[in-house]
């Protein structure tokens, strides 16, 4: 399973660190990602790490302010976010892919709950 949490209420320019946690043996088996979908719109990519985070890369709409990183040994992605917008007000996803880098939601296995960011001006 995975388990996204660090979700909450934060006024624009300030910040969030999401974590994801996975279970099992096999966490470092996997790419992941961070998606993020507002409301009434489609779910979107926000940022992928590599297995052994060596790799990362992101939308362009958040370049330069949230950074994906992982921690093998605990199991866990994180995204740290900085010098948060409204439109930044989502829910987060965070998924799994066995495959390569992909901003495609059909290319991620298994998804985690979602936890949600909101921003307020």
């Amino acid at each position: 399973q995975l388990q996204a949490c660090g979700g909450g209420l934060v006024q624009a320019g300030g910040s969030l660190r999401l974590s994801c946690a996975g279970s099992g043996r096999t966490f470092s088996n996997y790419g992941m990602g961070w998606f993020r979908q507002a409301p009434g719109k489609e779910r979107d990519f926000v940022a992928y790490i590599t297995r052994i985070g060596g790799t990362t890369y992101y939308t362009d709409s958040v370049k330069g302010r949230f950074t994906i990183s992982r921690d093998n040994a605990k199991n866990t992605v994180y995204l740290q976010m900085n010098s948060l917008k409204p439109e930044d007000t989502a829910v987060y996803y965070c998924a799994r892919t066995s495959g390569s880098y992909s901003v495609y939601r059909r290319d991620y296995e298994y998804w985690g709950q979602g936890t949600l960011v909101t921003v307020s001006s």
